[in-house]
C-alpha cells in the first residue's frame, strides 16, 4: 500500500526493502529499513539543507517520523563519543543563544531585533542536537569554557568588546567538518559571522576616536616611562631620582599626548566639515535652469561620469521636495573620529596609567633589582593585555597582537637601559 504523507515530500529514492505502514491515533508512519531513527523536523531540517525533501508550512499538523523495522532490543545506540559530542554541541548552542539575549537586553531599536534574531536561530541549532539526542538527552551538561566566559562577559562589559569575541567564535563554528550538522546550519554560523561583523563594526566606528586614543595613550606610557625609568637606573641613578624622573615623565607625557589629541581630533573634524554639502543650497534647486542643468556639475566634482551626473540631477529635479544633501552623502562623509575632549581626556588617563606602573614599585619602597623585576612584570603583563584587547576589538587573533606589543615595549626598554649604561660609564 502506498503511504501519503500530508506534507508535499518529494524523497529520494528509499533503500530497497519491504515498506509497512503502521497507524497511530495521528498521522501515517513510513517504516523504512534502515536503523537510524530521525525524530520530528528531521525533514525540514534535510529540506533546508537541499537534499530533497521539501515540506511547505510548520511541524502543526503531522510528524512523519523513520523508526526502524528491527526490534527495539536489536537498535545500536548511538557512540559515547558522539552522545558526548551532541550534548556538548547542545551546551553551546543555548549558551550562544543567551549570549545574544543578553546583549539584546542592553540594547534598542535595529540592533535589538538583529541580536534577538540570532538568538532564535540559535536556539534553532540547539533544538536540532536535541532531536538528534532523544532518548539520550541526560543531565544538562556545561557549555564549554570559551562560551561561559561570553556568557559571562555579555552581563558586565562593554557591548562591543562581547562582539568582537563572538565574531571570532562565529567564524571558527566547525560545522562544515561535523557530519551530524546540516548544510543549513554551517551556512547560518557564516551568515551569522557577518551579522555580528557589521554590528561590531558599527560600534568600532562610534568608539574609534576614544578607543585609538586610550591604546595608544597606555602604550606610550608604558613604553616611554620603563625605559626612562631603566634608562635612569643603568645611569646609576638613586631611588629617589628614579621616582622623580619617572613622575616628571609620567606628566609631562600625558599633557602632551592630551594636547596632541584635541589637537588632532579637533583638525580631522573641521577638515571633515569643510567637505560637507552645503544644505542651504537645496534652495536654489527650483530655480535652476534645467536645459543648463547645472546640478549634474555637482555630480561630476563628487566622482560621477558624465551621463551618470546628468540621470541623478535629472532624478533629484522632478521630486517635489529636495534632498537634504544633494550629492547623497552622510553629513560626517560616513568618518567617525569622535570629540576632541573626549579623547584628550581618555589620551591623558591612559597615558598616566600606563607611564605609573614602572615608577610603581620604587614609589611603594622597593629598591634595586627587585624593583626592576617588578616593574618589569607589571609593565610586560600591561602590554601583553592591551595587546590582546586591541586583538579582540579588531576581530583579530589575540595572541599575536599581544606579543607584539610586549616585544616593541621590551625592545624599547633594553635600548634605552643599554644606552644609560653607555653614558653613565662616560660621564663617570
Amino acid at each position: 500500500m502506498l503511504v501519503t504523507v500530508p506534507w508535499a515530500c518529494h524523497a529520494p529514492p528509499l533503500r530497497s526493502g519491504p515498506l509497512r505502514t503502521d497507524f497511530r491515533s495521528g498521522p501515517e508512519l513510513l517504516v523504512e529499513r534502515t536503523g537510524v531513527l530521525f525524530g520530528p523536523g528531521f525533514f525540514s531540517d534535510r529540506a533546508s539543507s537541499g537534499s530533497g525533501f521539501e515540506r511547505p508550512g510548520s511541524v502543526t499538523g503531522g510528524i512523519l517520523d523513520v523508526v526502524s523495522e528491527q526490534p527495539a532490543a536489536d537498535r545500536h545506540p548511538p557512540s559515547a563519543a558522539k552522545l558526548r559530542a551532541w550534548r556538548r554541541m547542545l551546551a553551546d548552542e543555548r549558551a550562544e543563544a543567551t549570549v545574544y539575549r543578553e546583549l539584546a537586553d542592553r540594547r534598542h531599536g535595529t540592533e535589538r531585533e538583529i541580536l534577538l534574531r540570532l538568538a532564535e536561530a540559535e536556539q534553532r541549532h540547539a533544538e536540532h542536537w536535541r532531536r538528534l539526542l532523544g532518548e539520550y538527552i541526560g543531565e544538562p551538561r556545561r557549555a564549554t569554557f570559551r562560551m561561559r566566559v561570553l556568557a559571562f562577559l555579555a552581563r558586565g562589559f562593554g557591548w562591543i568588546f562581547v562582539l568582537a569575541l563572538v565574531q571570532r567564535a562565529e567564524t571558527r563554528s566547525n560545522y562544515e567538518s561535523t557530519a551530524d550538522a546540516t548544510e543549513a546550519m554551517a551556512a547560518d554560523e557564516r551568515v551569522h559571522g557577518e551579522v555580528v561583523r557589521a554590528l561590531a563594526a558599527q560600534g568600532r566606528a562610534r568608539m574609534s576616536g576614544t578607543l585609538r586614543a586610550a591604546v595608544f595613550g597606555i602604550n606610550d606610557g608604558l613604553v616611554s616611562n620603563f625605559a626612562l625609568v631603566l634608562g635612569v637606573i643603568g645611569g646609576g641613578a638613586d631611588t629617589t631620582l628614579v621616582v622623580l624622573t619617572g613622575l616628571s615623565g609620567l606628566l609631562a607625557g600625558a599633557l602632551s599626548m592630551a594636547a596632541g589629541e584635541f589637537v588632532s581630533v579637533s583638525s580631522q573634524r573641521e577638515l571633515i566639515a569643510a567637505g560637507k554639502p552645503d544644505d542651504t543650497a537645496d534652495g536654489a534647486l527650483p530655480l535652476l535652469d534645467v536645459d543648463a542643468n547645472e546640478l549634474a556639475l555637482v555630480y561630476r566634482a563628487r566622482g560621477m561620469s558624465a551621463t551618470e551626473a546628468e540621470r541623478r540631477a535629472e532624478v533629484v529635479l522632478r521630486r517635489p521636495v529636495p534632498e537634504q544633501h544633494p550629492a547623497g552623502e552622510e553629513p560626517d562623509g560616513g568618518e567617525v573620529v569622535g570629540s576632541g575632549a573626549k579623547a584628550a581626556a581618555s589620551s591623558f588617563a591612559a597615558f598616566a596609567i600606563g607611564a605609573l606602573l614602572p615608577v610603581l614599585p620604587f614609589l611603594l619602597g622597593l629598591h634595586g633589582l627587585l624593583a626592576v623585576l617588578v616593574a618589569a612584570v607589571l609593565s610586560g603583563s600591561a602590554l601583553l593585555l592591551t595587546g590582546a584587547t586591541v586583538g579582540v576589538l579588531s576581530g583579530a587573533a589575540p595572541l599575536p597582537r599581544a606579543l607584539r606589543q610586549l616585544a616593541i615595549g621590551a625592545g624599547a626598554a633594553v635600548m634605552t637601559f643599554l644606552l644609560g649604561l653607555v653614558f653613565g660609564v662616560t660621564a663617570s
